[in-house]
């Protein structure tokens, strides 16, 4: 057993994160977590590797552990050999301290000296040795496969698509290429434990490829935190959903796969709501008895006064009476039934404005070609289509598709208006509304804030920044704007906590809101998957087939490919 985890509990300042939580992990286990956005799992990967200490709770750990988180913090001219020599260094150690053990013995021909010189070390002195711990550390390395761990760093880097200049600086790198940099790293690194924070948002298809067969291949234990249902169907042996159930506690579903689990869970949910609105009908018949037997202390069935004041006093005593058993029973047989899980209240959004022309696209590229302005990679090409026309109709559907690094999201960034073109044409029909949800990050300002008017709005406050701005770029009617609490995508609390402090999914679910904030007639979405959980995105995938709007997606989201596989699609490979 390489992580047992006991009722664990964790709380920030004011605001709990996780409550009850146990799993076990063991050798070839493969735990896949998902959950609501804000539900704890990036913190509950942080309890599991020891950088957080849980509030309650008992967590037990064997054996090496290995992190991998959604961002990677680097240091000023840090490069990517630092990174790598950093990450194998205990490998290395391993290696050093074999060599040392083994310098005190002279066995030739023996499996201990065998596997000693395939470490390339040399013995002298059989008795000055301690074989038995020799013999251990030449399990663990043939454990780790520490003599290979160079090698095996070289295919990773290679299968993920990830920079291999050992030269090159981190922070020259997108966050996708750091991350791919750091996952190949600690895949080669072979800890006992695995712990990944959304692995697949930056890799395509050949990259999530190769790290599957290495998952399944992983001698210890996996804990992967994704909203790849596809990755869930082909790794995941047991799947943890920390959003709570009726009982407010996360739920382990111990059958392995995606499919197994979602049938599962729509069963619970199914019988959550109908209990929610069988005790709320329960409750409301209750509350109109309560109110029928207080009017019957009305002057209606009273006496007339000055007569009958014993019979008075008598009738009013029952009433009263039945009115405290009322409440009594009422109070006894309530059952505290949380409220349902929020769904998805997509928009109704339109399709065209009066006086269009069905016929003309909202949004049309010829030729395009977009080459790099700044960085270090100025006068790169990032998009290149010559000869190719793309045009996105009204109600109109394109699925972008491609490896990492062939345009994809710089052909949405060129439909949206935000590069420039080297060459070719962008035309869009006038008063076209676009809703754009990009790759990057937010910022945690309201656009065109400065430091000095609050460096930490509320969700509210950029929703409210947003909309004036488009209004006064004559990009919003007044009359239909898309309230961002309607959406079913944030709490009203999370709507008035500062950006800064909602987790990245929370402010993934934020910048789709923001472009829904408008009621576009095109959305352009990039990557829209990324940081969601697995119930949004099945959600978002049917609302996206559905709406009269146009929609341009580039994802490397294998299931949502499938289901929107009647699109029309453009394939920049």
């Amino acid at each position: 057993m390489q992580l047992t985890a006991s009722d664990l509990a964790f709380a920030y300042p004011g605001r709990p994160v996780l409550d009850g939580v146990s799993l076990r992990v063991s050798d070839g286990a493969r735990l896949g977590v998902v959950g609501e956005n804000g539900s704890g799992k990036s913190t509950l990967l942080h309890l599991l590797a020891g950088d957080l200490k849980p509030g309650r709770g008992e967590l037990r750990r064997k054996g090496s552990v290995a992190l991998v988180e959604q961002e990677l913090a680097t240091t000023p001219g840090e490069t990517v050999g630092d990174l790598v020599r950093r990450t194998l260094a205990d490998l290395r150690a391993l290696a050093a301290e074999i060599e040392k053990e083994a310098a005190g013995f002279d066995l030739p021909g023996s499996p201990d000296a065998r596997a000693a010189k395939r470490a390339g070390v040399r013995g002298g002195g059989h008795e000055t040795g301690d074989l038995r711990r020799l013999s251990g550390l030449l399990a663990r390395a043939e454990h780790l496969a520490a003599w290979d761990a160079d090698r095996r760093v070289d295919v990773a880097l290679t299968r993920l698509g990830a920079v291999r200049d050992p030269d090159r600086r981190l922070d020259t790198l997108s966050v996708g290429q750091r991350y791919r940099v750091r996952l190949a790293c600690r895949l080669a690194e072979r800890a006992d434990l695995l712990l990944l924070d959304e692995p697949t948002n930056h890799l395509d298809d050949s990259a999530i490829e190769f790290l599957t067969g290495e998952l399944v291949a992983w001698r210890g234990g996996v804990v992967v935190v994704t909203h790849d249902r596809e990755l869930l169907d082909d790794v995941a042996t047991a799947i943890l959903d920390l959003d709570p159930s009726m009982d407010g506690k996360p739920v382990l579903y111990g059958q392995p796969g995606y499919l197994a689990y979602r049938f599962a869970k729509n069963q619970a949910l199914h019988r959550w709501r109908q209990r929610y609105r069988a005790e709320q009908e329960r409750a409301r018949v209750l509350a109109e008895r309560l109110d029928a037997s207080y009017e019957g202390l009305s002057d209606e069935w009273r006496p007339p006064k000055g007569s009958q004041k014993h019979r008075r006093a008598t009738r009013a005593r029952i009433h009263v009476k039945a009115a405290d058993r009322l409440i009594e029973k009422l109070e006894a047989e309530a059952v505290e039934v949380p409220v349902p899980p929020a769904r998805l209240a997509f928009p109704d959004l339109p399709s065209m404005s009066p006086g269009w022309d069905p016929g003309d696209p909202l949004v049309e590229l010829r030729s395009p070609r977009v080459v790099a302005e700044d960085g270090d990679r100025a006068g790169a090409v990032r998009l290149d289509l010559p000869g190719t026309r793309v045009a996105v109709p009204p109600s109109g559907r394109l699925l972008v598709v491609g490896p990492n690094g062939t345009g994809k999201s710089t052909l949405l960034a060129a439909l949206a208006g935000r590069v420039g073109l080297a060459r070719g044409t962008r035309t869009v029909t006038a008063g076209a509304r676009l809703g754009v949800v990009v790759q990057e990050a937010l910022p945690e300002r309201p656009a065109g804030a400065t430091a000095d008017e609050g460096a930490a709005p509320t969700g509210f406050d950029a929703y409210a920044a947003e909309a004036l701005q488009l209004l006064q770029r004559g990009e919003l009617d007044p009359e239909h704007v898309v309230p961002v609490a309607a959406l079913g995508l944030l709490s009203e609390e999370d709507l008035e906590r500062p950006l800064a402090e909602l987790s990245a999914g929370q402010r993934r679910r934020f910048e789709l809101a923001r472009a829904l904030l408008h009621a576009p007639h095109l959305l352009l979405l990039d990557e829209p998957t990324n940081h969601l959980s697995v119930d949004l995105v099945d959600e978002l995938t049917r609302a996206l087939a559905a709406t009269p709007a146009a929609v341009v997606v580039a994802t490397h989201d294998r299931r949502m490919r499938a289901d929107l596989a009647d699109w029309p699609v453009l394939d920049l490979s």
